[in-house]
């Protein structure tokens, strides 16, 4: 069995983050999408709550499942008898860091491979922070997100004007 690991934040999902988990799903025979802790971020949600907005808008794919996990994604991977890291990439901005990632996970695990899935030019501008700031201001989020999220957004910020 082919098992391949997405990590990430996820906070929240975006449209951008569904087109690389469906296009990952279709190449192994299970993708675990992991949520965790970005120490550079402070999260909107909590790790619960991005858990169980990915659970809900990912239950009808079966091949994939929803965990979260701290420390070394390379480690988790290992854990889950992963062949393969998936990352997912917007723009050419985004390669620098993720190659760096990709060349030390490389020497900490040579047997785990990271691929890199470019989502759909559709996507390529939509990023969880940008999400927030549209929903912060209250600015349309079609084709952004999920309706489940933008509805969890719209809720969180109607409790922050109170």
């Amino acid at each position: 069995m082919k098992v391949a690991v997405y990590p990430g934040t996820f906070d929240p999902v975006t449209n951008g983050h569904l087109d690389v988990i469906i296009r990952g799903a279709a190449l192994f025979d299970r993708l675990v999408v992991a949520v965790t802790e970005n120490p550079s971020k402070t999260p909107l949600f909590t790790i619960a709550e991005r858990v169980n907005m990915l659970r809900e808008v990912l239950k009808g794919l079966p091949a994939v499942e929803v965990d979260s996990f701290d420390g070394l994604t390379v480690q988790y991977a290992k854990d889950q008898g992963a062949c393969a890291i998936i990352r997912g990439l917007r723009a050419i901005s985004d390669f620098e860091n993720e190659f760096v990632m990709a060349l030390t996970n490389k020497k900490l695990a040579p047997e785990i491979e990271t691929l890199f899935l470019m989502t759909e030019a559709q996507y390529s501008f939509i990023s969880s922070s940008a999400v927030k700031e549209v929903a912060l201001f209250g600015g349309c989020l079609k084709d952004m997100v999920p309706p489940l999220v933008e509805a969890k957004l719209r809720s969180v910020f109607r409790q922050r004007e109170r």
